[in-house]
């Protein structure tokens, strides 16, 4: 009776393997797949929007390889320096792969309200919070707010004149809550006074720092009341889903 009980329950666990491999096989959901499906989508999403892609990959494949075989014939073994010319192709093409990804997310979403995010994602988690659209207009100017050492960052995306009075009146409510804090205000465009897209993370990351951790948590305590009291804005998703580990080498990690 215990046999069958058994081979009962082996037979379940095998289905349920099979079901949720099938599950993540057919799944859209980047967290599902496996790092050569993520590569190879990464790869598609980035050449639809950066045709040069394709002569970049071919370019860090064949120099290396090229010129192992070019050392190989001079210093043997030459099998050896053409397997070292292959590794050396392989981190060429992630390093790549990577630095074009990133460019095409900021090509794909500069613009677009939440277009932030995609610097957003590129932040140090440990060391940096954010919260899309705490504020809009009905035109979808939105500002943003990231928390981190240099205090608050409030980020604004949309026309310039709609989204600087809408940074000024939330500059003023955040000053109200978390006072004695750094409110920073950073408008994303390519415009004078601007930080474009692409360097939206480094211009954040080069604030200078006026907190401690601690303070960090207190700021984020005393900013929930203010949240409390806001509607929900429903702000666009942007980045595309990349491979893993493709965010933390952005970061320079």
């Amino acid at each position: 009776m215990a046999s069958e009980k058994a081979k009962a329950l082996a037979a379940q666990q095998k289905a349920e393997r099979k079901a949720e491999k099938l599950r993540k096989k057919n799944s859209d959901d980047p967290r599902d797949w496996g790092r050569f499906r993520q590569i190879i989508e990464a790869y598609k999403r980035t050449n639809e929007v950066d045709p040069q892609l394709k002569w970049w990959t071919v370019a860090a494949v064949a120099g290396p390889v090229l010129i192992s075989i070019g050392v190989g014939l001079w210093l043997q073994p030459w099998w050896l320096w053409l397997i070292t010319g292959v590794m050396l192709a392989l981190v060429l093409v992630m390093y790549v792969l990577t630095w074009r990804v990133k460019q095409a997310n900021f090509k794909r979403y500069e613009g677009q309200a939440g277009s932030a995010e995609v610097a957003f994602q590129l932040l140090n988690k440990r060391k940096w919070s954010y919260e899309l659209g705490i504020a809009a207009t009905r035109q979808m100017d939105v500002v943003h707010r990231v928390i981190g050492r240099p205090g608050i960052v409030l980020v604004a995306e949309g026309n310039p004149a709609r989204a600087r009075a809408l940074l000024a009146t939330e500059t003023k409510k955040h000053e109200q809550v978390a006072y004695g804090i750094a409110v920073t205000t950073v408008l994303v465009g390519r415009d004078q006074g601007q930080v474009s897209l692409e360097n939206l993370q480094k211009h954040i990351e080069k604030l200078p720092n006026v907190l401690q951790p601690h303070q960090i948590t207190e700021v984020k305590q005393r900013l929930r009341a203010l949240d409390a009291m806001r509607p929900k804005i429903p702000v666009p998703r942007g980045p595309m889903p990349t491979m893993k580990g493709v965010n933390r080498a952005m970061r320079g990690r």
